[in-house]
């Protein structure tokens, strides 16, 4: 056996030692987005001690403007509206919510279309409890044609509120402005003064809007969305400017823009940038997912930013479309399955799910009662009263089952608006496939059932959020699927700034009330 010369063994083993000693690398958390998924544009986010609070707009749906709780900035939990019952001076476009906390008070600044004239305007409304809803403190601005998009931001101990304004003024271009609030957030007080104008020869050429404003250093900076944000047809863009004061002169970034989409997350844009106990700006904002695009909606997306301490800009971490998967907030968990499939057996559960109906109906009546999920037919409107629910995913079973009545349907509904709408519904002896479009009905295929047959299963199997296969079923009984189903599109069906929701209706003549046993949801 030749042994090693000592000084190189001892060399060997110190190598060997230094590297048994060398701590293993730290294992990098990521997310993947959507970090808060389905239709939640426009997303505002703050942070409170330890937990993150994200509102978004619901358009027409009611209740208005859903909250979301987060300790991670990644895995959010459904807090509750802002608004349970909507603002009786309202009547729809409940968009662009923007909270704000101070002194132990939570607001929110809201854009709404008032009932008496059909203008936006925006309005305010406070808690000391952000999970029991908000007190309505009406409009706190008019503006011309239009206010939307507001944002509130503090400079020395006051309080400045910024909205874009002359949206539909023929004769203005597009202005994001701003005044001086009173110290308790519900009056403005101050002059009006001018923060950017959109440049209808630049990249927002489209527009200006959705500006989020934060300090840094001596700068100010503001994200700010232009071009188009809704719609198969968006090119919606996101640049930036900044100030050595909130009253100006603002200067836009020369290598404007610093987001846009690709064929993963398009249309980026609106939302917030808040910052990480140890000092990481992230900005929560909405983008429609490349493969179910406006079926999905506008989702909850999470970018990072990071600065060059050189020209004191900042720039998105991973370049200059949102990133599909990136390195979590530090201090984040690790990123939890998304599991949004519900069942509910109203025999024996008592489940209440988050329901959301059309603001522009009359709110449906309904309660859990003998058994049954038991919905009113008073709702003239073709589609009924409908209930629905936020569609998370494009591949989704949607099902119900229903004790058939006399003289009206139950049905599993894809639902764009009142004008727009598919639904499946079982009826004593038949089953229905019906449409509405553009405010047309037209019953699509009627298929007779045996009397006996009194519970029915309906279901929507979706492939890509657009791609439909409804069919029907007897708990017990073999039934064949070629006669049972029926398969469809609909790409007409998303509206300009929303995406369709799914659930259940009742139609029929008035006093009817629906025998509903069970709704179940399961994502592939």
């Amino acid at each position: 056996m030749k042994f090693l010369p000592r000084i190189l063994l001892l060399t060997i083993l110190s190598a060997t030692s230094a590297l048994a000693q060398k701590p293993a690398p730290a294992r990098v958390l990521t997310y993947r987005n959507p970090v808060i998924a389905g239709d939640f544009a426009d997303p505002s986010v703050i942070r409170v001690g330890d937990t993150y609070y994200a509102a978004g707009t619901s358009s027409e749906w009611g209740p208005a403007y859903p909250i979301y709780s987060s300790k991670d900035l990644v895995n959010w939990e459904y807090v509750g509206p802002v608004f349970t019952d909507l603002p009786k001076w309202t009547m729809g476009s409940y968009w662009a919510p923007e909270l704000f906390f101070r002194n132990g008070t939570f607001y929110v600044y809201y854009t709404a279309r008032r009932k008496a004239d059909k203008q936006s305007v925006i309005g305010v409304a406070s808690t000391k409890d952000i999970t029991k809803g908000f007190k309505d403190h009406g409009v706190i601005i008019e503006w011309t044609k239009e206010a939307i998009d507001a944002y509130v931001v503090e400079d020395k101990g006051k309080l400045f509120i910024t909205w874009k304004a002359y949206g539909l003024d023929k004769d203005r271009g597009i202005e994001l402005l701003g005044a001086e609030l009173s110290p308790d957030g519900l009056k403005v007080t101050g002059k009006e003064f001018s923060l950017i104008k959109a440049d209808p020869a630049g990249w927002e050429a489209g527009g200006a809007e959705g500006q989020a404003i934060f300090k840094r250093g001596s700068y100010w900076y503001m994200l700010y969305s232009g071009n188009a944000c809704c719609g198969d047809r968006c090119d919606y863009q996101v640049g930036l400017a900044r100030a050595t004061s909130l009253q100006g002169p603002w200067v836009k970034y020369e290598n404007n823009p610093v987001l846009f989409g690709d064929d993963t997350w398009k249309c980026p844009g609106h939302g917030t940038v808040v910052l990480t106990p140890d000092r990481r700006y992230f900005y929560l904002h909405h983008a429609y997912n490349g493969s179910e695009f406006t079926f999905g909606g506008r989702q909850g997306v999470l970018s990072e930013l990071v600065w060059d301490e050189t020209t004191k800009w900042p720039a998105f971490r991973y370049g200059k479309t949102p990133p599909a998967q990136a390195e979590a907030p530090t201090g984040a968990g690790t990123a939890l399955p998304h599991i949004y499939n519900f069942s509910v057996n109203y025999d024996r559960d008592t489940l209440r799910l988050p329901w959301v109906f059309d603001a522009g109906q009359p709110k449906p009546k309904f309660a859990v009662s003998r058994n049954a999920l038991e919905i009113e037919s008073e709702n003239p409107a073709m589609t009924g009263n409908f209930l629905g629910n936020t569609v998370r995913k494009g591949n989704y079973t949607f099902a119900a089952e229903v004790v058939t009545k006399e003289d009206a349907l139950q049905n599993i509904v894809i639902y764009g608006d009142a004008q727009n709408a598919i639904g499946y519904g079982a009826g004593k002896n038949r089953v229905e496939l019906w449409q509405i479009r553009d405010g047309k009905y037209e019953t699509l295929k009627t298929q007779e059932i045996p009397d006996k047959y009194k519970n029915i299963r309906l279901e929507l199997q979706c492939r890509y959020g657009r791609f439909y296969t409804f069919s029907w079923a007897v708990k017990g009984q073999k039934i064949d699927s070629l006669t049972s189903s029926v398969q469809m599109e609909a790409p007409w069906l998303p509206r300009w700034d929303r995406a369709p929701r799914v659930g259940i209706s009742i139609t029929g003549p008035a006093a009817r009330k629906s025998e509903i046993k069970a709704v179940e949801m399961k994502y592939d």
